[in-house]
């Protein structure tokens, strides 16, 4: 898969695919690749107008695209979005669950009361993929790819306090969520297999990528010196080590449509510590790998969405 491109993109004609987050930033650069090379794209965003206006755009370019709302932090939306789609009768054979935020400064939370980053990015995509089976399982060979990074390695999911509750701070909360993801994403495909549903469990990372995903960090007040050290931080690798959103969409994209790309499998970039690079299979870290705690997250997702995947 050396110096791996769009261009290898295999014909992705009378597939469907769904990707959330889809408006802008990484999002949007897989479903513009995806819908360049014949798939039909629905975005799926919170966003409404940025949304439409990505639509527009793919279908101007000669594309088939289609926007529809969906809010991750509010389980309704979920539930009423993947009915909707459900009830399509029609196969969905690519689902991308990429749409995510950094956290604020400060906790929040989703419309749900969960830890804003943890509730949208894991949470909510948990609920969507399991809600969206049925059109799923339609396809002779759906797959799902979940959106991890690189700070899973240096992370921990704490179980005592998986709401950030008692003790929050912004990195470690999104550092929590994608090695849930990554986690998700591994339990996923273990299922899927001891099932034999015709599915493929998929996770990516795109490195350092560019993208406006923290323009609402870089603008909040740093109360603290901790806040602006790490503002700064992330001011310094988005400018000297990222690469842009559509080179940052690559790992996303081989995952979701290259033949090669295996269920179980992690792609990121090939460059040094995985910053930057052409997609290539990386290795998650060995307590992602944990299949005792991979069953422990998908349980308590599970309480907690009540969302029950079929056995």
């Amino acid at each position: 898969m050396a110096g791996w491109s769009t261009a290898d993109i295999p014909p992705l004609p009378g597939r469907r695919a769904l990707v959330t987050g889809g408006a802008a930033g990484l999002g949007f650069e897989v479903a513009r690749a995806l819908a360049a090379a014949g798939a039909e794209v629905l975005i799926a965003d919170r966003n409404v107008a940025g949304g439409e206006a990505a639509a527009r755009q793919l279908a101007t370019g000669g594309g088939r695209a289609r926007f529809a709302a969906l809010d991750l932090g509010d389980l309704a939306s979920v539930r009423s979005f993947a009915a909707d789609l459900v009830a399509e009768a029609q196969p969905l054979d690519i689902l991308v669950n990429n749409a995510g935020l950094l956290p604020r400064l400060d906790r929040a939370t989703t419309r749900d009361g969960f830890e804003l980053k943890f509730g949208v990015s894991h949470l909510g995509h948990y609920a969507l993929t399991g809600l969206l089976l049925p059109a799923l399982l339609r396809s002779r060979q759906a797959r799902v790819v979940s959106v991890s990074s690189i700070v899973h390695r240096h992370a921990a999911i704490d179980f005592d306090d998986l709401q950030a509750e008692r003790h929050y701070e912004g990195q470690r909360a999104y550092g929590q969520t994608k090695l849930a993801c990554l986690m998700y994403a591994l339990a996923l495909q273990r299922r899927a297999l001891a099932a034999g549903w015709p599915l493929a469990s998929l996770a990516a990372h795109p490195g350092v990528a560019r993208t406006a995903i923290g323009e609402a960090r870089m603008t909040e007040p740093s109360r603290r010196w901790r806040d602006r050290v790490e503002v700064l931080l992330y001011r310094a690798v988005m400018r000297w080590g990222g690469q842009s959103a559509a080179d940052g969409a690559l790992p996303l994209l081989y995952a979701a449509t290259d033949p090669h790309a295996s269920g179980g499998g992690f792609y990121g970039p090939r460059g040094l510590g995985e910053l930057r690079g052409a997609p290539v299979r990386v290795q998650p870290a060995r307590h992602a790998q944990d299949p005792a705690a991979q069953d422990r997250l998908w349980t308590v997702s599970e309480a907690l969405t009540g969302v029950r995947y079929p056995p």
